[in-house]
């Protein structure tokens, strides 16, 4: 590109050989280590001594110096079962938002009564039913049975 022809206010154009970051958007790293004219010398600002001033001072969570943890100080309690179903729950009051005849943890999704389709669901009976729901796919307490059937609804497990 050429430059520009004139007095006083000659400017380069700009290209690859010119190029400069704008003020501020980046800084120079902090050169610890250094001498005292760093202001990072000697000690590196890990002040004086001690396990965090030494190279591996970061320890893991939990660790209490060598000392045995409170996590193992402490007995175990309870018992976790791993095979407990956790399902998603839905209220027979809440089906009036579905306007389908149908209802599959597909169309729960859908209408945003349940997190997740892939996960089983439970409708339970909480309310009363404002139509005959077709139930498909999800498991179903005694209560929220009696309430759709009387409704005139359908429930295929």
């Amino acid at each position: 590109m050429a430059k520009q022809q004139g007095g006083e206010g000659k400017r380069e154009s700009t290209g690859l050989h010119n190029l400069a970051r704008p003020r501020g958007t980046s800084s120079t790293p902090k050169r610890k280590g250094r001498g005292p004219g760093s202001g990072w010398g000697k000690t590196a600002g890990r002040g004086h001594k001690g396990q965090r001033a030494r190279k591996s001072g970061n320890v893991r969570p939990g660790f209490e110096g060598g000392q045995m943890p409170l996590i193992r100080r402490l007995p175990k309690r309870g018992f976790i079962n791993p095979f407990k179903v956790h399902s998603q729950v839905v209220n027979v009051r809440d089906l009036t938002e579905i306007k389908d005849g149908e209802i599959t943890p597909a169309t729960l999704f859908a209408a945003g009564l349940v997190g997740r389709p892939d996960r089983p669901v439970k409708i339970l009976g909480t309310g009363d039913a404002a139509r005959g729901y077709a139930i498909r796919g999800c498991a179903i307490s005694a209560s929220a049975r009696q309430k759709i059937e009387q409704a005139g609804g359908s429930i295929e497990s």
